[in-house]
């Protein structure tokens, strides 16, 4: 089964990290991503431009309207994906818990829907 992992973090404290810890995390990450890879786990990752560079479009009564800025008002932005390969929720959970950044913020694991299905907007949150 694939999952997303969304990677946040709070951008002012990875801005504030020195140029050398900054490229060890990314060294330390571009490590984790290719033994992903390796293991047949690692599907795609990539990390995001600045939370300066986002926009946000809502639409409303029929009107695309367009915000600068990230989708919701929080101190933890999203700084990059991994889509990953796991058996179940539990190894895709462990695959999670290895991602570098995540010792900066933290690691949103979701189930991707890989078939087109149209009843998906019917489906009851898991409780």
């Amino acid at each position: 089964m694939k999952y997303l992992c969304l990677v946040f973090y709070d951008e002012s404290k990875r801005n504030a990290m020195s140029d050398g810890e900054s490229q060890a995390l990314i060294d330390e990450a571009i490590e984790h991503d290719s033994r992903l890879r390796k293991s047949g786990h690692g599907l795609m990752a990539y990390p995001l431009e600045s939370v300066h560079s986002a926009s946000t479009v809502r639409v409303r009564n029929g009107k695309a309207i367009v915000t600068d800025g990230p989708f919701a008002e929080t101190n933890e932005q999203i700084g990059g994906f991994v889509v990953i390969e796991a058996r179940d929720l539990n190894e895709a959970l462990q695959i999670a818990a290895e991602i570098p950044p995540a010792r900066l913020g933290g690691v949103e694991v979701r189930p991707i829907i890989e078939e087109h299905r149209l009843d998906f907007w019917k489906e009851k949150p898991r409780t």
